[in-house]
Protein backbone atom coordinates (compact mmCIF):
# COMPACT_ATOMS: atom_id res chain seq x y z
CA UNK A 1 0.00 0.00 0.00
CA UNK A 2 3.02 2.52 0.55
CA UNK A 3 3.88 1.79 -2.84
CA UNK A 4 0.22 3.25 -4.33
CA UNK A 5 -0.21 7.14 -4.47
CA UNK A 6 -3.72 5.89 -4.94
CA UNK A 7 -5.30 3.14 -2.83
CA UNK A 8 -7.35 0.38 -4.23
CA UNK A 9 -9.03 -1.84 -1.77
CA UNK A 10 -8.73 -5.86 -2.09
CA UNK A 11 -11.53 -6.37 0.56
CA UNK A 12 -14.28 -4.70 2.81
CA UNK A 13 -12.28 -1.79 4.92
CA UNK A 14 -12.16 -3.20 8.83
CA UNK A 15 -10.75 -1.78 11.46
CA UNK A 16 -7.26 -2.59 11.39
CA UNK A 17 -7.49 -1.96 7.88
CA UNK A 18 -8.49 1.75 7.94
CA UNK A 19 -5.30 2.23 10.44
CA UNK A 20 -2.66 0.71 8.36
CA UNK A 21 -4.27 2.97 5.36
CA UNK A 22 -3.72 6.09 7.75
CA UNK A 23 -0.94 5.14 8.61
CA UNK A 24 0.50 5.44 5.42
CA UNK A 25 -1.25 8.25 4.90
CA UNK A 26 0.39 10.22 7.93
CA UNK A 27 4.42 8.96 6.47
CA UNK A 28 3.65 10.52 2.90
CA UNK A 29 1.20 13.82 4.04
CA UNK A 30 2.48 15.81 6.42
CA UNK A 31 0.22 18.39 6.19
CA UNK A 32 -2.86 16.20 7.36
CA UNK A 33 -3.34 15.68 10.91
CA UNK A 34 -4.52 12.95 13.05
CA UNK A 35 -6.34 12.65 16.30
CA UNK A 36 -8.79 10.32 17.79
CA UNK A 37 -12.10 11.91 19.12
CA UNK A 38 -12.62 9.20 21.53
CA UNK A 39 -13.08 5.10 21.80
CA UNK A 40 -15.78 2.64 21.10
CA UNK A 41 -17.38 0.54 23.37
CA UNK A 42 -14.55 -2.12 22.72
CA UNK A 43 -11.94 0.44 23.13
CA UNK A 44 -11.45 1.28 19.59
CA UNK A 45 -10.21 4.16 18.81
CA UNK A 46 -12.21 6.95 16.45
CA UNK A 47 -9.90 8.67 14.46
CA UNK A 48 -10.48 12.58 12.91
CA UNK A 49 -8.40 13.59 9.98
CA UNK A 50 -8.22 17.10 8.93
CA UNK A 51 -6.64 18.72 6.00
CA UNK A 52 -6.70 22.10 5.84
CA UNK A 53 -6.07 25.57 7.63
CA UNK A 54 -9.15 27.67 6.96
CA UNK A 55 -11.61 29.85 9.39
CA UNK A 56 -14.42 27.51 8.20
CA UNK A 57 -14.81 23.80 9.56
CA UNK A 58 -16.46 21.65 7.79
CA UNK A 59 -17.48 17.72 8.73
CA UNK A 60 -17.64 14.82 7.06
CA UNK A 61 -18.74 10.91 9.08
CA UNK A 62 -18.83 7.60 7.38
CA UNK A 63 -20.18 4.21 8.72
CA UNK A 64 -22.77 5.38 11.64
CA UNK A 65 -23.87 1.67 10.88
CA UNK A 66 -22.13 -1.15 11.52
CA UNK A 67 -22.97 -2.92 7.71
CA UNK A 68 -22.45 0.29 5.84
CA UNK A 69 -18.61 0.13 6.22
CA UNK A 70 -18.10 1.09 2.59
CA UNK A 71 -18.89 4.67 3.11
CA UNK A 72 -15.52 4.55 5.29
CA UNK A 73 -14.12 2.62 2.04
CA UNK A 74 -15.52 6.01 0.30
CA UNK A 75 -14.15 8.55 2.59
CA UNK A 76 -10.52 6.90 2.57
CA UNK A 77 -10.35 6.94 -1.17
CA UNK A 78 -11.30 10.84 -1.06
CA UNK A 79 -8.34 11.19 1.54
CA UNK A 80 -6.58 9.61 -0.70
CA UNK A 81 -7.00 11.63 -4.04
CA UNK A 82 -7.61 14.86 -1.95
CA UNK A 83 -3.79 14.94 -0.71
CA UNK A 84 -2.27 13.57 -4.23
CA UNK A 85 -4.24 16.44 -5.78
CA UNK A 86 -2.56 19.27 -2.95
CA UNK A 87 0.60 17.98 -3.51
CA UNK A 88 0.73 18.39 -7.55
CA UNK A 89 -1.72 21.52 -6.98
CA UNK A 90 -4.01 19.81 -8.63
CA UNK A 91 -7.89 20.37 -9.44
CA UNK A 92 -10.78 18.72 -9.86
CA UNK A 93 -13.51 20.36 -12.69
CA UNK A 94 -12.25 23.41 -12.14
CA UNK A 95 -11.96 23.43 -8.04
CA UNK A 96 -8.30 24.52 -6.66
CA UNK A 97 -7.62 21.88 -4.23
CA UNK A 98 -4.86 24.63 -3.00
CA UNK A 99 -7.90 26.85 -2.74
CA UNK A 100 -9.84 24.64 -0.68
CA UNK A 101 -6.79 24.17 1.75
CA UNK A 102 -6.49 27.71 2.62
CA UNK A 103 -10.54 28.52 2.65
CA UNK A 104 -11.30 25.57 4.98
CA UNK A 105 -10.65 23.29 7.85
CA UNK A 106 -11.78 19.84 6.47
CA UNK A 107 -12.54 17.00 9.19
CA UNK A 108 -12.92 14.05 8.35
CA UNK A 109 -14.09 10.69 10.53
CA UNK A 110 -14.49 7.84 8.13
CA UNK A 111 -15.44 5.13 10.51
CA UNK A 112 -17.62 6.32 14.10
CA UNK A 113 -18.85 2.82 14.68
CA UNK A 114 -15.61 0.69 14.37
CA UNK A 115 -16.63 -2.38 16.25
CA UNK A 116 -20.03 -2.92 14.43
CA UNK A 117 -18.21 -2.85 10.90
CA UNK A 118 -16.04 -5.32 12.93
CA UNK A 119 -18.79 -7.45 13.80
CA UNK A 120 -20.50 -6.42 10.12
CA UNK A 121 -17.07 -7.86 8.63
CA UNK A 122 -15.79 -10.92 10.96
CA UNK A 123 -18.52 -11.72 13.19
CA UNK A 124 -17.82 -11.84 16.79
CA UNK A 125 -15.50 -14.17 18.95
CA UNK A 126 -16.10 -15.90 21.95
CA UNK A 127 -13.70 -14.55 23.95
CA UNK A 128 -15.30 -11.27 23.70
CA UNK A 129 -17.21 -10.52 27.09
CA UNK A 130 -20.28 -10.11 24.85
CA UNK A 131 -20.47 -12.90 22.99
CA UNK A 132 -23.55 -14.74 25.07
CA UNK A 133 -25.63 -10.71 25.34
CA UNK A 134 -25.36 -9.83 21.57
CA UNK A 135 -25.30 -13.31 19.92
CA UNK A 136 -28.74 -13.09 21.61
CA UNK A 137 -29.57 -9.97 20.15
CA UNK A 138 -28.82 -12.13 17.01
CA UNK A 139 -31.88 -14.13 17.42
CA UNK A 140 -28.73 -16.75 18.53
CA UNK A 141 -26.85 -16.73 14.72
CA UNK A 142 -23.50 -16.01 14.15
CA UNK A 143 -23.87 -13.84 10.87
CA UNK A 144 -23.40 -10.31 11.53
CA UNK A 145 -22.84 -9.20 8.18
CA UNK A 146 -25.79 -7.11 8.26
CA UNK A 147 -25.51 -5.58 11.92
CA UNK A 148 -26.39 -2.18 12.00
CA UNK A 149 -26.06 -1.13 15.70
CA UNK A 150 -22.66 -0.85 18.04
CA UNK A 151 -20.92 -2.81 20.50
CA UNK A 152 -23.95 -2.89 22.93
CA UNK A 153 -26.68 -3.29 20.15
CA UNK A 154 -27.87 0.52 19.86
CA UNK A 155 -28.28 1.96 16.54
CA UNK A 156 -25.68 5.41 16.39
CA UNK A 157 -28.29 7.19 13.93
CA UNK A 158 -31.21 6.93 16.41
CA UNK A 159 -28.89 7.87 19.82
CA UNK A 160 -28.92 11.91 19.20
CA UNK A 161 -30.80 14.35 21.50
CA UNK A 162 -33.65 15.10 18.78
CA UNK A 163 -36.67 13.46 18.51
CA UNK A 164 -36.18 10.88 21.06
CA UNK A 165 -38.65 11.12 22.87
CA UNK A 166 -41.14 10.65 20.10
CA UNK A 167 -38.93 7.71 18.55
CA UNK A 168 -39.18 6.17 21.95
CA UNK A 169 -42.96 5.87 21.53
CA UNK A 170 -42.48 4.03 18.01
CA UNK A 171 -40.01 1.72 19.37
CA UNK A 172 -42.41 0.40 21.76
CA UNK A 173 -44.79 0.04 19.14
CA UNK A 174 -42.43 -1.85 17.59
CA UNK A 175 -41.72 -4.08 19.66
CA UNK A 176 -38.41 -2.67 19.98
CA UNK A 177 -36.98 -3.06 24.43
CA UNK A 178 -33.77 -3.65 24.26
CA UNK A 179 -30.37 -4.27 22.13
CA UNK A 180 -30.61 -4.95 18.55
CA UNK A 181 -29.14 -5.55 15.21
CA UNK A 182 -30.62 -1.95 14.03
CA UNK A 183 -33.47 0.24 15.28
CA UNK A 184 -32.70 0.35 19.05
CA UNK A 185 -31.97 3.92 20.03
CA UNK A 186 -30.52 3.60 23.58
CA UNK A 187 -31.62 4.12 27.19
CA UNK A 188 -30.78 7.89 26.61
CA UNK A 189 -29.62 10.70 23.80
CA UNK A 190 -26.08 10.33 23.61
CA UNK A 191 -26.19 7.02 26.13
CA UNK A 192 -23.22 5.65 23.38
CA UNK A 193 -19.97 6.75 23.56
CA UNK A 194 -19.43 6.99 19.70
CA UNK A 195 -22.05 9.74 19.65
CA UNK A 196 -21.30 10.93 22.73
CA UNK A 197 -17.79 12.00 21.67
CA UNK A 198 -18.92 13.06 18.53
CA UNK A 199 -21.71 15.37 19.52
CA UNK A 200 -18.91 17.05 22.22
CA UNK A 201 -16.54 17.47 19.48
CA UNK A 202 -18.49 19.26 17.29
CA UNK A 203 -19.50 21.58 20.27
CA UNK A 204 -15.94 22.03 21.95
CA UNK A 205 -13.77 21.96 18.58
CA UNK A 206 -15.07 24.92 16.81
CA UNK A 207 -17.83 26.41 14.79
CA UNK A 208 -18.61 24.21 11.85
CA UNK A 209 -20.37 25.42 8.83
CA UNK A 210 -21.69 22.86 7.76
CA UNK A 211 -21.91 18.92 8.01
CA UNK A 212 -22.40 15.70 5.67
CA UNK A 213 -23.20 11.82 7.20
CA UNK A 214 -22.73 9.23 4.57
CA UNK A 215 -24.63 6.29 4.34
CA UNK A 216 -25.93 3.20 2.29
CA UNK A 217 -28.04 2.72 0.55
CA UNK A 218 -30.44 4.25 -2.03
CA UNK A 219 -29.03 7.48 -3.81
CA UNK A 220 -31.12 10.20 -2.07
CA UNK A 221 -29.94 13.30 0.12
CA UNK A 222 -31.73 13.96 3.62
CA UNK A 223 -31.16 17.25 4.58
CA UNK A 224 -34.33 18.50 6.25
CA UNK A 225 -34.96 18.24 10.45
CA UNK A 226 -38.46 17.38 10.14
CA UNK A 227 -39.99 20.34 7.80
CA UNK A 228 -37.21 22.87 9.18
CA UNK A 229 -33.85 23.34 7.18
CA UNK A 230 -31.60 26.63 7.57
CA UNK A 231 -31.34 29.07 4.68
CA UNK A 232 -30.52 27.97 1.47
CA UNK A 233 -30.23 25.12 2.53
CA UNK A 234 -32.50 23.53 -0.09
CA UNK A 235 -31.22 25.00 -2.29
CA UNK A 236 -27.70 23.82 -1.60
CA UNK A 237 -29.34 19.99 -1.30
CA UNK A 238 -30.76 20.62 -5.14
CA UNK A 239 -27.18 21.52 -6.65
CA UNK A 240 -25.66 18.71 -4.48
CA UNK A 241 -28.42 16.76 -5.98
CA UNK A 242 -27.44 18.37 -9.74
CA UNK A 243 -23.94 16.96 -8.86
CA UNK A 244 -24.87 13.22 -8.17
CA UNK A 245 -27.58 12.66 -9.60
CA UNK A 246 -29.09 11.37 -6.23
CA UNK A 247 -32.96 12.56 -5.54
CA UNK A 248 -33.69 14.63 -2.29
CA UNK A 249 -35.57 12.31 0.06
CA UNK A 250 -37.66 13.62 3.18
CA UNK A 251 -37.08 11.46 6.13
CA UNK A 252 -40.20 9.65 7.48
CA UNK A 253 -41.79 7.26 10.37
CA UNK A 254 -38.66 5.72 12.45
CA UNK A 255 -35.97 7.15 10.16
CA UNK A 256 -37.25 10.70 11.16
CA UNK A 257 -36.39 11.16 14.86
CA UNK A 258 -32.75 10.46 16.76
CA UNK A 259 -30.39 10.76 13.57
CA UNK A 260 -27.32 12.73 13.15
CA UNK A 261 -28.65 15.04 10.39
CA UNK A 262 -31.62 16.10 12.83
CA UNK A 263 -29.61 16.88 16.05
CA UNK A 264 -27.01 18.92 13.65
CA UNK A 265 -29.85 21.31 12.22
CA UNK A 266 -31.89 21.82 15.30
CA UNK A 267 -28.58 22.15 17.40
CA UNK A 268 -26.73 24.89 15.44
CA UNK A 269 -29.43 25.77 12.72
CA UNK A 270 -26.37 25.24 9.92
CA UNK A 271 -27.16 22.82 7.25
CA UNK A 272 -26.35 19.11 7.38
CA UNK A 273 -26.98 16.51 4.77
CA UNK A 274 -27.44 12.78 4.78
CA UNK A 275 -25.64 11.28 1.58
CA UNK A 276 -27.36 7.61 1.22
CA UNK A 277 -24.60 6.15 -1.20
CA UNK A 278 -25.52 3.32 -3.70
CA UNK A 279 -28.21 1.12 -4.74
CA UNK A 280 -28.87 -2.62 -3.45
CA UNK A 281 -29.33 -4.06 -0.26
CA UNK A 282 -26.12 -3.33 2.91
CA UNK A 283 -23.76 -4.58 2.92
CA UNK A 284 -23.42 -3.15 -0.18
CA UNK A 285 -20.29 -4.80 -2.53
CA UNK A 286 -17.02 -3.56 -2.54
CA UNK A 287 -17.38 -3.77 -6.35
CA UNK A 288 -19.46 -1.25 -6.17
CA UNK A 289 -17.42 1.35 -4.79
CA UNK A 290 -15.31 2.86 -7.52
CA UNK A 291 -19.15 3.69 -9.74
CA UNK A 292 -20.45 5.30 -5.95
CA UNK A 293 -16.95 7.32 -5.84
CA UNK A 294 -17.38 8.13 -9.31
CA UNK A 295 -20.70 9.39 -8.71
CA UNK A 296 -19.68 11.55 -5.91
CA UNK A 297 -16.86 12.74 -6.06
CA UNK A 298 -17.71 16.05 -7.47
CA UNK A 299 -19.70 16.92 -4.51
CA UNK A 300 -17.18 15.51 -1.91
CA UNK A 301 -14.24 17.99 -3.52
CA UNK A 302 -16.75 20.94 -4.11
CA UNK A 303 -19.39 20.26 -0.46
CA UNK A 304 -16.57 22.28 1.83
CA UNK A 305 -16.33 25.59 -0.34
CA UNK A 306 -19.74 25.80 -0.80
CA UNK A 307 -20.85 25.61 2.61
CA UNK A 308 -17.75 27.96 3.79
CA UNK A 309 -19.30 30.38 1.46
CA UNK A 310 -22.61 30.63 2.61
CA UNK A 311 -22.48 29.95 6.08
CA UNK A 312 -20.26 31.58 8.72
Amino acid sequence: MKNKKIIGFARPVDYNEMWEILGGFSERYDFLSFSDIGKSIFDRRIPVVRFGEGEKRILYVGAHHGSEWITSALLLRFINELSELYKCDGNVEGISVKDLFHCVELNVIPMLNPDGVEMSIHGISEDNVMFTRLKSMNQESSDFTHWQANGRGVDLNHNYNWGFAEYKKLEQEADIACGAPTRYSGEHPESEPEVGYLCNFIRFCGDFSGALSFHSQGEEIYFKCGDFCPTNAERVARYFSGLCGYSLGKAEGMAAYGGFTEWFINEFDRPSFTVECGKGSNPLPLSDLPMIYIRLRRLLFEAPLILARLYS
